[in-house]
């Protein structure tokens, strides 16, 4: 199986980039699967029911979310009729939403798709290894789910890798959102899951994490908010992970960086380049 998960979908500049980009990723690189991070992608808190409906329209299959998850509040209401909109699943109970979807993929196989939230760092919640714990023992890979993508929206990398080393063997793919940046350290563990630290964002990076300069600058030197936080505006790059599977256990075999467009240097899956 061919799937490709994107970073953080960081306001108008990053819908704007998966909009003009996935739907010929999804064709070119015949991708089965592809989950999409949406938690920023209502100008840069939260998403709404229009987001979410152009956003699978463009060819996710998932968007997953994080701590911005309620930040737009009809949230509240329409994320339980949005099958494939999956938030933290160690929100406390009784959270609107859920923290996992299986999800049929473009080829027609099963995908668990599971959200946690990290604790270091972040706004306390259930122990997330706990809640990993259930999902997966309710689903497992190969046999209930043909495959498993768990997003790691965390601050902290240790967290995220512990997340990975945790589900190393029980997931085809762990991936760290939240920070914006996306790291170099892609690879398969040894169980066979592919892991990156973070995947980045689909967004501007002339600016702080996403976001206009000008605000985050001003609040650095002055320790004062002197206006609200405003998604930068210029060219955006398209951040994520390509993962390929094992068809018969759901493990990667393959695993790369990608980064288009924008001001980053570009990262292209080579063994999806023919």
């Amino acid at each position: 199986m061919r799937m490709l998960f994107l970073g953080d979908v960081m306001g108008r500049p990053g819908r704007e980039i998966v909009g003009a980009r996935l739907p010929g990723l999804v064709a070119s690189w015949k991708l089965d699967l592809v989950v999409v991070n949406g938690e920023n992608a209502a100008g840069g808190f939260g998403i709404t029911e229009a987001i979410y409906e152009d956003l699978l329209a463009a060819g996710a299959d998932a968007i997953t979310l994080g701590n911005h998850s309620f930040d737009q509040r009809e949230a509240l209401v329409f994320i339980d009729r949005a099958p494939a909109l999956v938030r933290p699943l160690n929100y406390p109970a009784g959270t609107p939403g859920r923290g996992a979807a299986l999800v049929e993929a473009k080829n027609g196989a099963r995908v668990l798709v599971l959200n946690v939230m990290g604790r270091i760092f972040m706004d306390p919640l259930d122990d997330p290894f706990a809640g990993l714990d259930r999902a997966l023992d309710g689903a497992m890979l190969g046999e209930v789910a043909d495959a498993v993508v768990i997003d790691v929206h965390a601050e902290a990398s240790s967290e995220k890798q512990a997340v990975g080393h945790y589900c190393d063997g029980r997931a085809s793919l762990v991936v760290g959102t939240h920070t914006h940046v996306p790291t170099a350290d892609h690879r398969i563990l040894t169980g066979g899951t592919a892991f990156l630290t973070d995947a980045g964002m689909c967004g501007c990076y002339d600016g702080v994490i996403g976001m206009d300069k000008e605000e985050p600058l001003r609040r650095f030197t002055r320790k004062l908010a002197s206006g609200r936080f405003e998604p930068a505006s210029g060219p955006a790059s398209l951040c994520g992970v390509a993962v390929e599977t094992d068809d018969r256990t759901g493990l990667a075999v393959k695993v790369a960086p990608v980064r288009l467009g924008g001001s980053l240097g570009e990262a292209r899956p080579a063994f999806w380049e023919n």
